[in-house]
């Protein structure tokens, strides 16, 4: 029963599902491009490399001789994963999962031209001239974001054409990897959007947790929580969607699904082959297993008989406002007095305006307020800061 996981990312995802390992035995090694990461710091060996040397990432892989390789972050030369696959070993969910999702480009293509789901209309551009007609026939408002990006980097709303060039470079500024081409997307008049984490299982059925709502800003994630209230026809439409593409992609683990809720319908977003930065919201134990350990159960093959909701919950996260080589929290003691709520402090090393450095979470019973709880989340996370 005891593997050896060859973690590919080591940020604050990351370090839970290590948690999640360490607790059923696991052995990780934990890989990123810093030292210290927050997953390092539960792992049992960590490594530092730049993951985009396909050498440097056959070298580790030859050395740990790992039962599972599982990425975590998009800035992968995943390309070498289809020969790790012809050599027996193992990734998360797939290779063929993990090429499509790290790129924008091959999973729009997917979504669209194989499996016919319904997405915002949306052009490429590989320069600033290029841009400029994809704008031009999409029209504006539309999005900007690079193929290969997290986190909201990167990416900006065209509201006139002055906004343009600017798009243009701030996409290249937070591209991860070396693909400097664009996907511009029609504006969706959605009415709100969720994160529907989905389990695909190498012997089981494909189970699905209560719907996630969250809020945006900068491109990246401040609220989440579960569950979002929808309509049934709107949730069955999302969940058959999910099971195409996973089902297409292959593999198994958890999959943060995204989709845009309109009045015309749902909207296929993206998606991501691995735990979701939204679902933290499931650490308030909204389910009986959270995503982390999810995510584990389906990559080391356990069977996962259901997924239920045990009480409702939100998160809130907790930003940097500078920088600092040596970053420290104040409030802590304001927030761990407080019912009915807990908090999760990242360890990165380092901080910058906007990082993520921690997250509060907020949960009640089944018959709660969600609104109450998500109030209560930030407000919360508002006592902390970052120093």
């Amino acid at each position: 029963m005891k593997k050896t996981i060859l973690l590919l990312g080591s940020g604050e995802l990351g370090k839970e599902f290590v948690i999640a390992a360490q607790r059923l035995g696991q052995t990780v090694i934990a890989v990123d491009s810093y030292d210290n990461a927050p997953a390092m710091q539960v792992a049992d060996a960590r490594e530092v490399i730049n993951m985009l040397d396909g050498n440097a990432l056959d070298s580790l892989v030859e050395k740990y001789n790992p039962d599972y390789i599982v990425p975590e972050i998009e800035a992968i030369r995943t390309e070498r994963f289809y020969e790790y696959e012809k050599q027996g070993y193992t990734v998360i969910p797939s290779a063929k999962a993990a090429n499509y999702t790290m790129n924008r480009k091959s999973i729009r293509d997917l979504a669209t031209k194989d499996l016919g789901l319904k997405t915002a209309t949306y052009r490429y551009a590989t320069s600033a001239q290029e841009l400029q007609l994809a704008v031009k026939e999409i029209g504006i408002p539309c999005v900007v974001k690079p193929l290969m990006s997290s986190s909201g980097k990167g990416q900006s709303t065209i509201k006139t054409p002055d906004d343009i060039e600017k798009a243009w470079y701030y996409s290249q500024e937070g591209s991860r990897g070396d693909v400097a081409e664009v996907i511009v997307e029609g504006f969706v008049n959605f009415n709100y959007e969720i994160t529907l984490l989905t389990v695909t299982q190498r012997d089981g059925k494909t189970l699905f947790c209560p719907p996630i709502g969250h809020r945006q800003e900068r491109g990246d994630y401040q609220e989440s929580w579960q569950p979002a209230a929808m309509l049934p026809e709107h949730l069955k439409t999302a969940q058959e969607m999910a099971d195409k593409v996973t089902a297409a992609l292959g593999g198994a683990g958890i999959w943060g699904v995204e989709f845009f809720i309109a009045d015309d319908g749902v909207y296929f977003s993206e998606l991501s082959p691995r735990p979701h930065d939204t679902g933290m919201v499931t650490l308030a134990n909204t389910q009986n297993f959270n995503e982390f350990e999810l995510h584990l159960r389906a990559v080391l093959g356990l069977p996962i008989a259901e997924i239920t909701q045990e009480r409702i919950g939100a998160s809130a996260v907790i930003l940097a406002r500078e920088h600092s080589e040596n970053p420290s929290f104040s409030g802590i003691e304001n927030i761990a007095s407080e019912e009915k709520s807990d908090f999760r402090l990242f360890g990165k090393p380092t901080s910058r305006p906007y990082r993520r450095m921690g997250v509060v979470v907020t949960y009640d019973y089944l018959d709660g307020d969600v609104p109450k709880v998500i109030e209560r989340a930030k407000e919360i996370a508002g006592r902390v800061s970052v120093d």
